[in-house]
């Protein structure tokens, strides 16, 4: 058994590990709160332009802008966004969705697809970069707040890709907030939007629009603001998915932390027991020898 000097040594430490773990709950808490108003926040006017290209991508406009255009899969090459965090202590978020990833990227490898990597986040670009993946742009240090002006770059290099013909596919990988307890991992198709369109407000009704100043420039501001708002919306999600992951892991910390110091201080009860026991034999061992 460690004696009483060691272990009151290991109840310090683990006392304050304690505390800083505590102060990071508290500190995630109020975190997460902003986080998902933010969130929120953006949900209708993501709703919405989803509505109106739902819509359009039923309709038969004049132009046929190259997002709702499918390709013939001449390339063999998809690109991928992964929208991960910059900061770790955040539970499984992370690794989950990088497992979901890997297996992705083994399917399309035995498929002979080779994928172009554009990584929002320092735990994924560090990932991708380690399994040596052609990151092709990236964007890290986000902060608490997303803004659009830092995405729209790294987005631009998979969006020109795609127009170009060079890519067959874009994949958007993030985590989506179901509740402050579960955040589910997701890879969907971000381009083309023809396949995987969403369904109609009203489907029994056929639309049909006037564009002014023209079909070409109405689309092509649309549709990039569509994407735009979709990444915008991901990167939005993950963070409030950050912070409830981190709240909860730091409160579980804590609890495990509490936990060993009460062990940790029955252990050492019972050594300072066993010493005072000792001393007291002695003694009257002592005085009886005497």
């Amino acid at each position: 058994m460690p004696g009483s000097k060691e272990i009151r040594g290991k109840i310090k430490s683990v006392q304050n590990t304690r505390k800083i773990t505590k102060a990071m709950e508290m500190v995630a808490a109020s975190k997460m709160r902003k986080a998902q108003e933010r969130m929120r926040s953006g949900r209708p006017y993501s709703e919405k332009i989803r509505a109106i290209c739902a819509n359009l991508s039923h309709a038969t406009p004049e132009f046929v802008h190259p997002f709702m255009a499918m390709h013939k899969q001449e390339s063999k090459t998809v690109g991928l966004i992964v929208v991960t965090t910059d900061k770790g202590l955040c539970g499984g978020l992370n690794t989950n969705l990088l497992r979901m990833l890997l297996g992705r990227l083994k399917e399309w490898e035995s498929q002979g697809i080779s994928v172009r990597v554009t990584a929002i986040g320092n735990k994924g670009f560090g990932f991708f970069s380690r399994m040596g993946a052609k990151v092709i742009s990236h964007v890290t240090h986000l902060g608490d707040t997303p803004h659009l002006e830092q995405l729209i770059g790294p987005i631009k290099v998979q969006l020109d890709a795609f127009t170009a013909g060079e890519l067959d596919a874009v994949y958007l990988a993030s985590s989506q907030f179901i509740n402050t307890m579960k955040q589910e991992a997701q890879v969907r198709r971000l381009l083309p939007l023809d396949d995987d369109r969403p369904e109609r407000t009203d489907p029994n009704h056929d639309w049909d629009y006037v564009y002014e100043p023209g079909a070409e420039q109405v689309l092509s501001d649309l549709l990039t603001r569509y994407v735009e708002s979709l990444i915008y919306q991901s990167v939005a999600e993950n963070m409030a998915c950050e912070q409830s992951a981190r709240m909860v892991a730091m409160k579980s910390a804590s609890d495990n932390a509490k936990k060993l110091i009460d062990e940790l201080q029955l252990t050492y009860n019972k050594a300072r027991q066993a010493s005072i026991t000792k001393e007291l034999s002695e003694i009257v061992g002592g005085a009886a020898a005497v």
